[in-house]
């Protein structure tokens, strides 16, 4: 297994972590120097916080372990692309590297709706790395939803 997909296994871990937990099952995944600093899932409706997203969680985590906001050469595994907000937010930690499962057209916001890390007013863009794990991600969140909206 490549640590890629092992990586994003653990976060597909989280993810349904939050899915038995009732929330949108998403999962992310902090790595620095082959060692997970950090992990989540998301947490808005346990935390009645909006920000309380998997990634979010994960830097935040992270960033804790480390004594430092700045997790420069660090790598992000989520298992769905990142909202607006979590782009913002990968930027502003200086995530080296993101990797996501499935693409999110609704919301996502690297290679879909607003292209966060395209403008020129964002000033750290990560490498991207999209599909990893796209079919089990879309699978979980399609179950979930089909569970929840008959």
């Amino acid at each position: 297994m490549t640590p890629a997909n092992r990586f994003m296994q653990i976060a597909f871990a989280e993810a349904r972590a939050a899915g038995a937990r009732g929330e949108v099952p998403i999962g992310a995944v902090v790595v620095k120097a082959g060692e997970v600093i950090g992990r989540a899932g998301n947490r808005t409706r346990e935390l009645n916080d909006i920000t309380a997203h998997a990634e979010i969680g994960a830097i935040r985590a992270a960033a804790a372990r480390l004594g430092d906001e700045r997790l420069v050469d660090a790598d992000l595994y989520v298992t769905l692309e990142p909202c607006t907000m979590c782009a913002a937010a990968i930027s502003f930690a200086r995530i080296r590297r993101l990797y996501y499962g499935a693409a999110d057209p609704k919301g996502g916001a690297v290679e879909s709706g607003v292209r966060f890390y395209a403008a020129p007013t964002c000033h750290h863009v990560p490498e991207v790395y999209a599909g990893i794990g796209e079919t089990e991600a879309g699978d979980m969140l399609r179950e979930f939803f089909r569970d929840r909206r008959p």
